[in-house]
């Protein structure tokens, strides 16, 4: 199902199998501001990532001394949700755990994403919660993909940051792992402009709070669009060697493992817990010119 909502000043379309937004269009001037999941470069939008953010190694986990198999980004943006709430302005969608879904993550669990409008801006809020009486160990990110650059034949793209001086990140390895190795990335008054083959080693990750606002710049150096998030980690990434008209803009509340973790679940850099019956809420804001 394609659910659709709108305000006098933006309109989303949001699927219901991985409550994935798909479009975020201005009522004002009809410009289309995600990626329209085109599978000659990528076949998502926007998708959620949950409950793991990036890829395991040996795309397992451990848990309890017992392995798991999980794929890449875990298994939420390609399950349906069902749709807990709606009115005017907002939209609510709902994942719960099933027999399938408790054998290869054995949580029970209720995950609500839900899309509100205010103005021009999205807002994008998680709640997870815990519906057992035990630990649960999870990550969650976001993987939306924003049309850039802003004009159709230009090759430059510019991010602007809410930081002084350079910004640190990490690279992955061939096996889609994060390395140790840390990477300065000089900005230009608080901009990086780039062409897409920056990203044919595939995706920059930032950690530890660098990067809390995001916004695109068109080519007179004006936003057209802006991320706001407190995240601990931000992925930015564009589909290597490919050239594509998009890039992602990634808050993650997680990370990939690291080259050589082999440990535990509940010790995974930047995983989450949240004791039985608790839950966990945060949420991050998309804005258009």
């Amino acid at each position: 199902m394609l659910y659709e909502l709108h305000n006098n000043f933006v309109q989303i379309k949001v699927k219901s199998l991985g409550a994935e937004l798909s479009s975020l269009v201005s009522r004002q001037t009809g410009r289309e501001y995600i990626w329209n999941a085109d599978p000659a470069y990528w076949k998502r939008s926007s998708p959620i990532l949950f409950p793991f953010v990036g890829r395991l190694n040996c795309q397992r986990y451990i848990h309890k001394g017992e392995s798991y198999e999980m794929g890449q980004h875990g298994f939420a943006r390609d399950l349906e949700f069902e749709v807990s709430e709606k009115d005017e302005t907002s939209i609510s969608f709902m994942l719960t755990d099933n027999t399938q879904i408790y054998k290869e993550y054995p949580f029970h669990f209720k995950l609500i994403q839900k899309y509100s409008l205010d103005g021009h801006k999205v807002t994008v809020s998680w709640k997870v919660i815990n519906t057992d009486k035990k630990i649960m160990y999870f990550s969650i990110g976001a993987h939306p993909a924003f049309v850039c650059p802003s004009m159709p034949g230009e090759k430059l793209c510019r991010l602007q940051f809410d930081t002084q001086g350079s910004l640190f990140y990490k690279k992955l390895n061939k096996d889609s792992l994060a390395e140790h190795q840390v990477h300065e990335l000089p900005l230009e008054k608080n901009v990086w402009s780039f062409e897409k083959d920056v990203f044919d080693q595939d995706a920059y990750i930032f950690e530890n709070y660098q990067i809390e606002k995001a916004a695109f710049l068109d080519e007179q150096g004006k936003p057209y669009l802006s991320m706001k998030c407190h995240a601990p980690v931000m992925g930015i990434w564009s589909p290597p060697h490919k050239d594509a008209p998009f890039v992602c803009l990634e808050p993650w509340f997680g990370r990939c493992d690291s080259v050589d973790f082999t440990g535990e679940l509940k010790d995974r850099e930047f995983g989450n817990s949240l004791a039985g019956g608790a839950d966990f809420s945060t949420q991050y804001e998309i804005e258009i010119r």
